[in-house]
């Protein structure tokens, strides 16, 4: 992982994801290139007997976004180099380009390792569930999402969840730099959320010729599939989580719930995400 983009916007958790960009790009001297990300006009849009009204406040003048999703970029990028010197490990770099918005963002992604996104959440300051789910579907690379706190490391233990799925085999191809360097690597099988496919002990012998020694283990939830997953990346003191997106449907999981909507809403590590 060479390349990682981070989009960049005033949310209450800016400061958590490009601490999560940092421990990354430290991990394999790479750069991070931040681009200002464009409030959605979803936000923006009030209730008029005549139909939408769309109110756009100043803070949307695209000059005054650039501006300040730069200083919040620089700012901490300079505070990283005063730290680790001019020799720092990688590299950060404001790209010069104009904002992009929720729908540009997957295409924008296209040509980077990874992108780097906070945990979405429902309030007015938190990241938003469409910057990252057209990251995620659209760039054909992998998310990583941020924790709400500032990670301490990004892959030092890692726990991967198997459910033999297609979604999570690219995701783990996706996440192979990351556990060539991991400490520990441990697979959990969430009993009754596996589809047919190969087994967690194949899986052990897929990493093991890439050099990766890997435990599993199995769980039976006592409520849900996502809450048996964060519960065994505790038990692991895990710190990354490797997880196919949307095994089920998006729709089948806001009707019915799923592993991956209630990770997106309740991680407390990083997770790689890839469909």
């Amino acid at each position: 992982m060479k390349t990682i983009l981070l989009p960049v916007e005033p949310h209450d958790l800016m400061a958590s994801t490009m601490e999560t960009a940092n421990h990354l790009a430290t991990r394999f001297k790479a750069v991070v290139d931040g681009v200002a990300l464009r409030p959605s006009l979803v936000d923006f849009v009030v209730p008029d007997p005549m139909g939408a009204l769309v109110v756009q406040p100043p803070s949307l003048d695209e000059e005054q976004m650039l501006a300040r999703a730069r200083d919040l970029f620089e700012t901490f990028s300079a505070n990283k180099s005063a730290v680790g010197g001019p020799e720092s490990a990688c590299t950060f770099r404001w790209r010069g380009w104009p904002t992009v918005d929720d729908a540009t963002l997957g295409s924008t992604g296209r040509l980077f390792d990874c992108t780097v996104l906070g945990r979405p959440g429902t309030g007015r300051n938190d990241p938003r569930m469409t910057s990252l789910e057209t990251a995620l579907f659209e760039s054909g690379r992998p998310i990583i999402v941020a924790p709400p706190e500032a990670p301490r490391s990004i892959g030092t233990s890692a726990l991967i969840h198997w459910n033999a799925s297609t979604e999570t085999s690219r995701c783990i191809a996706f996440a192979l730099p990351l556990l060539k360097l991991a400490e520990r690597v441990h697979i959990v099988t969430v009993e009754g959320a596996v589809v047919p496919g190969p087994t967690a002990a194949q899986l052990i012998d897929f990493l093991a010729m890439h050099g990766i020694k890997a435990t599993e283990s199995s769980v039976r939830p006592t409520k849900g599939p996502g809450e048996a997953i964060l519960d065994a990346a505790v038990k692991h003191d895990c710190d990354l989580l490797v997880k196919g997106a949307y095994t089920q449907s998006r729709l089948k999981q806001m009707i019915f719930g799923g592993a991956t909507s209630h990770i997106l809403s309740a991680t407390h590590l990083p997770v790689i995400m890839a469909h």
